[in-house]
């Protein structure tokens, strides 16, 4: 999909790929999302995620290609907003300046929340990579804040891994006024809800035909539109 966009075309990369990630060892790496990412007894099921088995140097060659594209999908002076934990923050630091963007910084998400770990810090951050395509162009006044902070609300989330659409709206007050918004990684469809939200046209990828569908339909309701026939991943 994304070798089928058209060079320069979009104003702003942001998306939450796969971590593959949520474990110490190459086994527990590969496990079941749902094991992963959920705590024990947690009742909720989601469908199943794709792309989440990958080991470390497979992850960062992914990474970095898919990353290419979407560096030469932006136009000049777009900025790159990619989510990661802290086990795959340094890959996902080097997969960046790889695949041709230029590192700009680190925004922290404190999730409010996270497992007990006795004798340990809480692992109660995820964190957001910041990367522009060439010269940083500023296309608001504002001094935006250096982390954020958002709860995660399970009764609102449709993915496992969902973000909320308020920091997602946070996060597009870097985008120019209007500007479009790529999302290779769409899942549940949190960040095009944020879009719809916030003005933004939005392109939105999905491997998962049921997570395609499900988003779909939230962002066709959102925007007020009719969604005709079964759409395709």
């Amino acid at each position: 999909m994304l070798r089928s966009l058209p060079d320069d075309s979009v104003d702003m990369v942001l998306t939450d790929p796969p971590y593959s990630s949520g474990g110490s060892t190459l086994s527990t790496r590969q496990a079941d999302p749902a094991q992963k990412y959920q705590a024990t007894g947690t009742k909720r099921t989601y469908p199943a995620m794709l792309g989440d088995a990958k080991d470390q140097h497979s992850w960062i060659l992914w990474s970095t290609l898919w990353l290419s594209q979407c560096l030469r999908v932006a136009r000049e002076g777009a900025v790159c907003l990619v989510f990661t934990d802290w086990r795959q923050l340094p890959s996902l630091t080097d997969a960046v300046q790889a695949a041709g963007w230029k590192w700009m910084g680190i925004i922290p998400w404190d999730k409010r929340s996270a497992r007990p770990q006795i004798g340990k810090f809480k692992q109660q951050c995820e964190f957001v990579v910041f990367g522009v395509k060439g010269h940083f162009i500023p296309h608001t006044r504002l001094c935006l804040p250096g982390m954020y902070s958002h709860p995660i609300l399970a009764a609102r989330k449709n993915h496992l891994t969902a973000k909320p659409v308020e920091l997602i709206c946070n996060l597009l007050a870097i985008a120019p006024e209007g500007g479009s918004v790529l999302d290779p990684f769409m899942g549940g469809g949190s960040h095009g809800a944020a879009c719809v939200e916030t003005g933004h046209p939005y392109i939105g990828v999905e491997l998962s035909p049921k997570y395609f569908r499900v988003s779909a339909h939230w962002l066709a309701e959102l925007a007020g539109l009719p969604l005709e026939g079964q759409p395709c991943a």
